[in-house]
């Protein structure tokens, strides 16, 4: 009985994880878009936090922005929706559990968010930039954040267990 308690408390905290990842980042963005002017900056913490908005059509620091629509489209929404719900699938498939299955549900959740705003807008809502003089990241959001936690996530607990 514990057990099968267990599996449903696991189920939820996960379900909890995505729901809370795409929820955050959603609604991150929809404050973002309706409060930030497009290229203005806000800097916070002497310069080490800026807010600006910015819509990237492209992937990965604006890579494929210049693609012609149709080119974008098919590899940013079909490609990318095919490549969340392979992962989905892999990780059921494989029963992951504990850390790994938390990695990836957090992969997907961060892409899922992303995945809407192309379906949506065509284009991902981007707001975040941080850094210290020069050197900075690029413009980012919430789920990106999520797929760089989930990436963490899986490579540490892959590195873990293959130490043991």
């Amino acid at each position: 009985m514990s057990n099968g308690i267990g599996r449903i408390s696991l189920r939820l905290a996960l379900l909890a994880a995505v729901v809370s990842t795409i929820g955050c980042d959603r609604l991150t963005k929809h404050v973002a878009s309706t409060t930030l002017p497009e290229g203005q900056v806000h800097s916070y913490l002497a310069d080490t936090i800026r807010l600006v908005y910015v819509e990237n059509p492209g992937g990965f620091l604006g890579l494929g922005a210049d693609l012609p629509g149709v080119w974008r489209m098919a590899l940013f929404t079909i490609v990318t929706g095919t490549i969340l719900l392979g992962t989905a699938a892999a990780a059921a498939r494989l029963r992951l559990r504990g850390w790994p299955l938390m990695g990836v549900c957090l992969l997907v959740a961060g892409g899922a968010s992303n995945w809407i705003d192309r379906v949506l807008r065509g284009s991902v809502v981007d707001f975040l930039n941080v850094g210290v003089g020069p050197l900075r990241t690029g413009v980012f959001n919430v789920a990106d954040m999520a797929i760089m936690l989930g990436a963490a996530v899986l490579v540490f607990a892959t590195v873990s267990r293959h130490e043991d």
